[in-house]
Formats: structure tokens, sequence, C-alpha cells
């Protein structure tokens, strides 16, 4: 298992109505991460918090960290305020285009072998905003030339219902599979931010089975929320069985990935909130260890629910008196 946390979330946060946390500089994130028990990667953000590659490397390798990732924003720029990557201006495409060429530029020149995006502005509002077609075959476009600039630097693209838009154009795990396929590039995979999927009304383990079979590559994010915003809550603390499943199925596809945590602690501690994040995304992993997996997929071929439930409640209390004899 390797965790690891976007940098962004260990500095200032903002919502509609306010600041939360400290103004840090990179560098001061990533001290702050290597001191979080458990945490081994990085994901940066390009090209707003990052600094030269030369400073970057020096001081990663300081922290014993590593990159998990390059994050390419392509939604904080007010000309990507109608749109990025289907944007009907070839020339704010083309400025989309060449930031995620610059940030896979950067993550080649740090050793990272991946950057995510999360086209955000990508969207519409109400009917009759947009022509849906011609949207998604702009955004088609724009993706195939980047996924095949560097393809040595997987490009994974992030999903999310809404935000900033009220409907974001790439919006579920299936369109970003959909999208995979149209582009038809191995260098290009899938984003699954939990609580994206949850928010969207997904069943998160779910997506994760549809994208390992799918044979593109994933990459996870970890969060949570209660299916009414995306809230960035720490991981299992709303949905603890929906992310226990989520953890089993990395498990089935042996997923060797980054488990990164996409996690805002706006009223938390931020150490706090990081260490609790990666401290029981692994006693749930390694829980796992100790179950006996062929029984579960046993009864899961045969959609019976009760046989498994029971094993995980006689392990998980396995300490008190009433475990005895529930397996059956």
């Amino acid at each position: 298992m390797k965790q690891a946390i976007i940098s962004a979330f260990l500095g200032k946060l903002r919502d509609r109505f306010g600041e939360y946390q400290k103004e840090r500089g990179i560098l001061e994130k990533l001290e702050i991460m290597s001191r979080i028990p458990g945490v081994a990667g990085a994901e940066v953000v390009y090209p707003y918090e990052v600094e030269t590659a030369e400073v970057m490397i020096e001081n990663m390798r300081r922290l014993k960290l590593e990159f998990a990732a390059v994050n390419v924003n392509i939604k904080a720029d007010p000309a990507f305020i109608y749109g990025s990557l289907s944007s009907p201006d070839p020339e704010i495409r083309r400025k989309a285009l060449d930031i995620i060429n610059g940030g896979k530029d950067y993550a080649a020149a740090v050793g990272a072998d991946k950057v995510t995006c999360c086209p955000l502005s990508d969207g519409y509002d109400y009917s009759f905003h947009t022509h849906y077609a011609r949207a998604w075959e702009r955004m088609v476009d724009v993706v195939r030339e980047a996924a095949a600039y560097r393809p040595e630097i997987t490009l994974f693209l992030e999903y999310k219902p809404s935000e900033t838009r009220v409907h974001c154009l790439l919006d579920s795990a299936a369109k970003g599979l959909l999208l995979c396929n149209a582009v038809g590039n191995p260098a290009l995979g899938v984003t699954i931010d939990i609580g994206h999927s949850i928010y969207g009304g997904e069943t998160p383990a779910e997506a994760i089975a549809h994208a390992a079979l799918s044979g593109f590559p994933y990459y996870i994010h970890i969060n949570d929320n209660n299916g009414k915003w995306d809230w960035d809550l720490m991981a299992g603390t709303v949905n603890l069985w929906s992310y226990l499943e989520v953890l089993f199925y990395l498990k089935e596809f042996s997923y060797e990935g980054w488990i990164t945590s996409d996690t805002s602690p706006v009223r938390q501690d931020a150490f706090e909130t990081f260490a609790f994040n990666v401290r029981f995304t692994r006693r749930l992993w390694e829980w796992l260890d100790t179950l006996d997996h062929d029984f579960i997929r046993e009864h899961l071929e045969r959609h019976e629910f009760l046989p498994i439930m029971k094993l995980l409640e006689s392990n998980l209390f396995a300490g008190t008196r009433t475990a005895a004899g529930i397996r059956g």
C-alpha cells in the first residue's frame, strides 16, 4: 500500500464564505507531510504550487517522499471560465492542452510517472446551453493529443458530477472510460475520487471494477461525503462499509498504485486529519488480509449477502463473547 496526500490541502483553503487553515508554501507543506506517519508520496499542483524541478527534487529526496502525481489545474485561469478541453474557442483549447503538456514536462523533470487533471469548467448549466456532441468531440480531440504527448507519463482524467458547472461534461466513471475508449491510447486513464463517485450516485467499488476490467489504468483519491455534496471528509467516516468494499476490490484487482488523500481539513487540524486518513486506511487494508477472501468471493458469486456480513461481523467483534458461532 502506497499512500500520498494532495499538497494543496495542507495550506489555506477557501469556500464561498470563508478561509481556513494557514497560508503555506509548497516546501512547508512537504515538511508537514513528511512527518505524518505512513505518508510516502505527494501529489503536487501544477503550475500554481510547485518550485523548479531542481528545488522540488532536492527537497523530496531530503524528506524521503516520492511524487505520486502531478495535478494539472486547468480551472483557475479566468480564460477557462466557460470551458477548457471542450471550449468552442480553439485558442482556449490550445491553452489548456499546453498546460497539460507542461504538466507532463514537469512530471518528467521531477520523475513522476503520471499527471492527473479534473476538467471542472467543461460542462453546462442549463438545457440548450451546449451542443453535447460537439463539446464531447472537442474534448476527445484535445485529450487524444494530450495523451499522445510524452506517452510514458500517463494522463489520468478525474470525473465529477458538478462544480464548477451544474453538469460537468466528464461526470462519471462510465464517461471517463468512454473517453478512454474514444481516444484509444493506453497512456490515458481515469482518476476515481471516492467522494465524487458517492456524490454522483455510483457505487465506488463497482466503478473500480469497471475501470479494472476496461484495461485502462486508474488512480485513486480517497475522501467521503453524505451523498449531497463533495465535502471531502475523512475517508470511511460516513460510508464505512462502502469504503471497506473499495479496499477489498482494490485488493481483488491487485491495485499497486497510490492511494491519495483528497481530503479537506477545513475545521480540523490538518496534520491529524491526514494522519487519521492514512492510519485508518492502512488498518482496514490490513484487517482485510485476515479475512477469508475465497469465502467472500464464493458468496459474492451467488449474490449471498448475509454470510459475508456474518463473516465481517465475527471478525470485527472477535474479542467479544457475542462473536461465537456467528459465521455459520
